[in-house]
C-alpha cells in the first residue's frame, strides 16, 4: 500500500515532469503579423496577426537601452537569481504586512515570462505557485539573454500592440534600436500596467512613471546629468503611428503570414518611385490611365531594389499587382513595334494614325473597349494599347 507520504512524492514528481516537458516547446503559440523590411532594416510594411495584435517575430536579442531600462524598472538583480529574488519577496512580504494591503510585488522578469505564456491568470496564490515553479524551471533550460528576450517580444504595450518591435514602431516610428533613453524608459514601463497607462490617455501618469525611471537610471550612473537632463525635455507620444505601407503589393505576394522578411529593396529609391508612380497617376488619371506597375532593377546584382505594383489612385483594381499581372501578347509586343518604326523614320510620337473600323483579307481587329478614336496620335494609341492602329 502507498502512504500519503509516497502519493504525494509522485504527484510531485509528475508535476517535475510535467513543467519539464512543457518547457520542450514554444512557449508562445500566438499568431504572429508579417513584417516586411528594406535592405537596411526599415520597415516596408505590416500585415495584423490573426488574432487582432501587432505582434511581430519574436526578436532574439534585446538592445541595450531598452534592456538596461526595463531591468532596472522591473528586474535590477535579473541577472543574480535563478527566477526567484529572495531579496524582492522579503521586501514584498514586509511592505504588504506593513500597509495591510498589496502595494508591492516580488514578479521577476522570468516570472512574468510565465505569466504571459499562460495568457496571464488570476492572480492567485495557487496561480502565482505555478508561475514561481515555472520559472524555475525556465532558467534551468533558457539563458538569461534568451528569457531577457522573451519577455521584450511578447510583453503588452497597451492597445493591440504586443512586444518591442511593434511597440517601437506604433509609438515612436523607428527600429527598437534607434530609441532614445526617455523613448526606452517610455517602453520600459509600459508593461507594467498597459491597460491602465499608454500613450492614448493618462498621459500625465505615464510621464511621471518614465522621468522616476530617467532618474533611477542617473542614479545609478547608468547615464550621465546631460543625458538625463536632455532625456527629461522630451515629450511623450501623443498617439500611436500608423504602420508604413511603403510596398503592399510587394507585400502580398509574400504570402506566408507571421514571418519576417528582409528584401533587397532600396528605402530611399522606393520612396522616390512612389513619388513618380503618384505623379503619374495625376497627370494621367483624367486620360482614362488609372494603372501602372513599377520594377526598379540593379542591372549589375539583377536586385529589385523597388516595387510598385500599382497606383495609389482610389479606383476598383489599384488592389491589382501590375508587376504580376499577365498581358496578353498582343500588348506586349505594341511597345516594340512603335519602337522600331519609330527608330527606322516611319512614324513619330505626334503622328496621327488612323482608329477605324478595319478589315484585312477578312481579319477585323477591335479594340478592348470595342470603340473608335477615329484619327490619334501614335503615342496616346500606344498609351491605350489600341490594337487597330498597331494593326
Amino acid at each position: 500500500m502507498f502512504s500519503k507520504r509516497h502519493i504525494w512524492s509522485l504527484i510531485i514528481l509528475m508535476g517535475v515532469g510535467f513543467f519539464l516537458h512543457s518547457f520542450k516547446g514554444t512557449l508562445f503559440n500566438d499568431g504572429e503579423s508579417k513584417v516586411v523590411y528594406d535592405r537596411d532594416g526599415q520597415l516596408l510594411g505590416a500585415s495584423i496577426a490573426s488574432d487582432g495584435q501587432w505582434r511581430f517575430p519574436e526578436r532574439t536579442d534585446v538592445p541595450r537601452k531598452f534592456a538596461l531600462a526595463v531591468l532596472q524598472y522591473e528586474d535590477s538583480r535579473y541577472f543574480f537569481h535563478r527566477g526567484i529574488d529572495p531579496i524582492a519577496v522579503a521586501r514584498a512580504i514586509y511592505l504588504n504586512t506593513k500597509h495591510r494591503s498589496i502595494i508591492s510585488g516580488a514578479s521577476t522578469i522570468t516570472m512574468q515570462v510565465s505569466r504571459m505564456s499562460r495568457k496571464n491568470r488570476p492572480r492567485t496564490f495557487f496561480q502565482k505557485g505555478i508561475e514561481t515553479a515555472m520559472a524555475l524551471f525556465l532558467e534551468l533550460n533558457h539563458s538569461k539573454r534568451e528569457i531577457l528576450s522573451l519577455y521584450a517580444s511578447n510583453a503588452p504595450f497597451g492597445g493591440n500592440v504586443v512586444g518591442l518591435d511593434a511597440a517601437s514602431w506604433r509609438y515612436f516610428n523607428k527600429r527598437p534600436e534607434m530609441l532614445t533613453w526617455a523613448e526606452s524608459t517610455t517602453l520600459a514601463v509600459l508593461p507594467n500596467a498597459p491597460g491602465l497607462i499608454h500613450p492614448g490617455r493618462n498621459r500625465s501618469s505615464l510621464l511621471q512613471k518614465r522621468n522616476e525611471l530617467l532618474q533611477r537610471l542617473y542614479y545609478e550612473g547608468i547615464i550621465d546629468s546631460f543625458t538625463l537632463e536632455l532625456s527629461l525635455m522630451e515629450p511623450i507620444p501623443k498617439k500611436p503611428f500608423p504602420l508604413p505601407r511603403k510596398a503592399p503589393h510587394l507585400m502580398d505576394q509574400l504570402r506566408t503570414d507571421g514571418s519576417q522578411f528582409k528584401t533587397t529593396i532600396d528605402g530611399m529609391i522606393q520612396e522616390e518611385v512612389v513619388t513618380i508612380s503618384d505623379d503619374y497617376y495625376r497627370q494621367n488619371v483624367q486620360k482614362g490611365i488609372e494603372n501602372h506597375g513599377i520594377l526598379v532593377v540593379d542591372n549589375r546584382t539583377g536586385e529589385v531594389v523597388s516595387y510598385v505594383g500599382n497606383s495609389r489612385g482610389h479606383h476598383q483594381e489599384n488592389h491589382v499587382d501590375m508587376v504580376q499581372a499577365k498581358r496578353s501578347s498582343g500588348s506586349i509586343l505594341k511597345p516594340f513595334l512603335y519602337a522600331s518604326m519609330m527608330q527606322a523614320g516611319k512614324i513619330s510620337p505626334d503622328q496621327l494614325l488612323p482608329d477605324v473600323p478595319t478589315s484585312i483579307k477578312g481579319f477585323n481587329p477591335k479594340n478592348y473597349n470595342k470603340s473608335y478614336a477615329g484619327a490619334i496620335k501614335a503615342s496616346t494609341a500606344l498609351a491605350r494599347s489600341l490594337n487597330v492602329p498597331a494593326v
